[in-house]
Parts: C-alpha cells; structure tokens; sequence
C-alpha cells in the first residue's frame, strides 16, 4: 500500500473505473488521519474544503485553507494534507484522470490548453477562494458534478464531463504563459524530492539506510540528509518512520492480518518499537486503533 493508496482509503477502490476514471473521497482530519505525508501521483487531484481548516503544501508552498477553499493539483506535483493545530477539516479529494477529457484524434483543445498546462508553460488559478471573482462558477461545476456522482441518474457520466470542461474554461479564461519563477536550481530539486518519494513508496518495507538513499540521489550523506530536511521539512529518520505508520494504520483497518505481520510488512522489526512509535502518532496502540475503528 502506498501513500496514495492510503489518501483515498476510504472508498476502498480504485480512482473510478477504467472507462470512467473520476472519483469522489470524503476525508476527515484528524478523525481519518492528522496526515497524509508528502506525494505525487500521475492522477489530477482537486481538494475542496467543506468543514474547518488545514494546511495543504503543494511544490514546497504552504496553504492555510478552510471551509469552500478549492485548491487545484496537476498531475506529478508533490503534495502533503495536515491537520492545522487545534481545527478539524472536512474535504472531498476528487481524482480523477486529465486524459479522460481528451479525444483520441487530434484536438485543438488539448494542444492549445491541457497540453502546454501539462508541460507547465501554462499557468491556472490553482487556490480557488470565495473572494475570487469566478469562485461562485468554479464551485458550481464541483458540486453538479458532486451530485451527478451520488444520484448516477442515465448518462451522468456526459453531464460530469461537461461539468469538468465548464470547470477548465473558468480556469483557462483566467490563465497566463508561466513566468519563469522556477530556476534550475529549484526544479531540479523538485525532481530530486520526486525521486526520493518514490523510491521510498517502493521501498519503505525494507531496511533503508541514509547511505542508500544518499546513493540513490547522487548524494553525499551529509547533502542528503540536509537536502531532505530543506525539502520535507523533517528528517529522513522521522519521514520514513511516519510514512511507514501511515501505511501500517491502514491495514490494520482494512486486513485482519495479526499486528506483528503488519509491524513487519511495514519495516518495523521490533514489535515494542512498532507499539511505542504508533501511539506516538495515533495517540492509542494499533490494537486499540484497530478496534476502535
């Protein structure tokens, strides 16, 4: 399990069906999680705050959001969900794929719009507030296309289209060519951040040291452990053992598997170390998390 898998536990499946790629998540921090830790995934991902308040990082910007806020991913951007201290939220993480949208022959609005937002030569409104002036229109795409998803009346699935096109036409009539903000520098640290996510959502289990993933990176250890800390904003001991109780949380919900096999299959070889660090976290040991739940 991954930590996308686990953003999108709840509904136990995959993003819609592969004819119909779009899907709905209701999520609640922290009665679901405080946190889902730093990814990416190729999906397109739109955040749409009903309840509280949090914090969402996108590309190494912080967001303090709350309730109606609407915060547009694209696809491959790293992004972390958490809890804000003291304040609960309520979100629908809606997922979904941008190519659903695209035709097989060529087509003058995939190369004129999604193509050149894709290769990131096009910029959009991507933290949709009330204050915006085509907040109110945007908002109303998701909540159709929201209620379409819930009622599945015949042929829903055009009408979700033609909400998620009405969607992109607010977007694109507010959009502009990117202005060169990201120095090589910083780009290349993106790709660098990528590369240590996935490594670690393929690896966690094992027995990662910082010399392997400093290897991995072309990396002293002393840059590495510097670089991952600039970055993720902690230490690469403390990501990996958050990453790793993330995962565990959620199959000890959705598997009856015994906690020492879960402790194990998720890179914790003592069991009272495994015990120890998830209530740390969680705030109860996994047997009671498991069956209060």
């Amino acid at each position: 399990m991954s930590i996308a898998e686990y953003e999108n536990y709840q509904e136990k499946k995959s993003h819609g069906a592969l004819t119909f790629p779009y899907t709905t998540y209701p999520c609640s921090i922290p009665l679901d999680f405080a946190k889902v830790p730093l990814h990416w995934h190729d999906e397109m991902e739109i955040i749409y705050i009903k309840k509280g308040q949090g914090i969402v990082t996108v590309d190494f910007i912080t967001y303090e959001i709350k309730a109606r806020d609407i915060l547009v991913i694209l696809p491959g951007q790293l992004h972390s969900i958490e809890q804000k201290k003291g304040q609960s939220m309520e979100y629908e993480n809606i997922i979904f794929q941008l190519d659903m949208l695209f035709p097989r022959q060529e087509d003058l609005c995939v190369n004129e719009y999604f193509l050149p937002l894709l290769q990131r030569q096009l910029e959009i409104p991507v933290y949709l507030t009330t204050e915006w002036d085509s907040y109110e229109a945007a908002a109303l795409c998701l909540d159709q296309a929201d209620l379409l998803c819930g009622s599945r009346p015949p042929a829903y699935q055009l009408s979700v289209k033609a909400q998620l096109f009405q969607f992109f036409y607010i977007l694109f009539s507010h959009s502009a060519p990117v202005q060169k903000t990201h120095t090589p520098v910083k780009s290349r640290s993106l790709d660098k951040a990528k590369l240590i996510f996935k490594y670690i959502e393929t690896h966690y289990m094992e027995n990662l040291t910082i010399k392997e993933m400093a290897d991995t990176c072309g990396f002293s250890q002393s840059h590495f452990m510097k670089f991952f800390k600039t970055s993720f904003g902690t230490s690469f001991v403390s990501y990996l053992r958050e990453y790793r109780l993330t995962v565990a949380s959620r199959l000890l919900l959705s598997s009856s598997s015994p906690i020492l096999t879960i402790a194990q299959e998720t890179g914790f070889d003592n069991l009272s170390y495994f015990n120890r660090s998830f209530k740390a976290m969680f705030g109860v040991p996994p047997r009671e998390f498991r069956e209060g739940n």
